[in-house]
This record gives structure tokens, sequence and C-alpha cells, in this order.
């Protein structure tokens, strides 16, 4: 079995594409990507990912390994410092594009909120991705962190089941990027 095999560990420089690839599947494709960061997305994701302090910032991700090979990754950070992190992020989006995108935030402060999650399609249900979440909430929770929040589009029923199964609720509908999307959040419960 796959996930009897599957390592789960802090991501590295090296695990760059990987994220990129995560962040590209998360948000719905390269079409959505290319309309916010230009048509050198690619280029301009890898430095996101490459740089300290913004979203999308390799420290602030989990790699799902299986055979020496990333399969996933969970990518969070601190929903107070969103505004923080995203002006890091748009300084490198407005260096290639000229311009900054307009994105309403997806979360608050008093949350730690789960931007992106994707296991690559050859490894999706095997459990790769409710051990990442997994991993993420011992992790956030062990920090001091009382709530995690994510947001999830109302169409994919499956990450909602996914969600729903590991303890996250709803908490209210919310538009992204023009998508109606479900806020879900998991509250920290001491045993």
């Amino acid at each position: 079995m796959i996930r009897d095999r599957v390592i789960i560990r802090s991501a590295s420089e090296s695990d760059s594409r990987l994220i990129v690839m995560a962040f590209i599947s998360a948000v719905g494709g390269d079409d959505v990507v290319r309309g916010f960061c230009g048509e050198r997305y690619m280029e301009v994701l890898e430095e996101i990912v490459l740089t300290e302090g913004t979203q999308y910032d390799y420290h602030n991700a989990l790699v799902a390994e299986y055979n020496g090979v990333g399969i996933g990754v969970v990518l969070g950070y601190d929903g107070g410092k969103l505004l923080q992190l995203r002006d890091k992020t748009f300084d490198i989006i407005r260096k290639y594009i000229g311009k900054t995108p307009i994105v309403d935030p997806e979360t608050e402060s008093g949350e730690f909120y789960i931007d992106t999650l994707a296991v690559m399609p050859e490894y999706r249900r095997c459990g790769v991705g409710g051990m990442l979440l997994n991993a993420l909430c011992d992790k956030v929770f062990g920090m001091g962190f009382v709530r995690v929040g994510l947001l999830v589009d109302q169409s994919n029923i499956k990450a909602e089941k996914l969600y729903s199964s590991m303890g996250f609720v709803r908490c209210e509908e919310r538009l992204f990027l023009a998508h109606p999307m479900w806020h879900m959040i998991k509250e920290f419960v001491e045993m």
C-alpha cells in the first residue's frame, strides 16, 4: 500500500517545481494562473516559492514523498499575516507584468489558513491528501493555533467530503476568484 511508504516532511528549495504545480492544480489550471501572472507564469511562481516571506514560500509547505519523489503538497500560513505575505507576493508579480492582481482576502486573523492542497493525479485516492492535512493540522495546533481554515469550491464535492471526514465544518459561504466557496474550519480539541 502506497500510504504505508509515504513520508511527510518540510519542503525545501528543491521542491519549488512541485509546489508550483500543486498551486496551479489547486487554483484551477494554467489559464487561471496565466491570467494573474502573465505568460511567464512558471518563472513568476518559482520566484515566489523561492522568496522568503511570500504566501507560497516553500517554508510554508509540507511535502508528501513516496520512493524519494514528491507526490503532494499542503501549504498554509497565519491568516493574520495574509496582507504582509501578499504584498511581497504581489511585488514579484508586478515586477513581471507591471500591475497588481486584485484578489479578495481569503482568510483573516485568528486562523491558520490552508491555501493549497494538491496530490499528483496518479497518487490521488490513496489517502495522501488526508495525511498531508493531518500533518499540517498537528503542526499548527502544536504551534498554538486553535483554528485551521480553508476554502473549497462548492462544486468540489469530493474535496468537501475529505475535509468533513477530517473534522472540518462549513462556516460560511464566500466568493473567491468569482467562485462560490465554502469556508470550512477545524477547531483544536484538547484530548
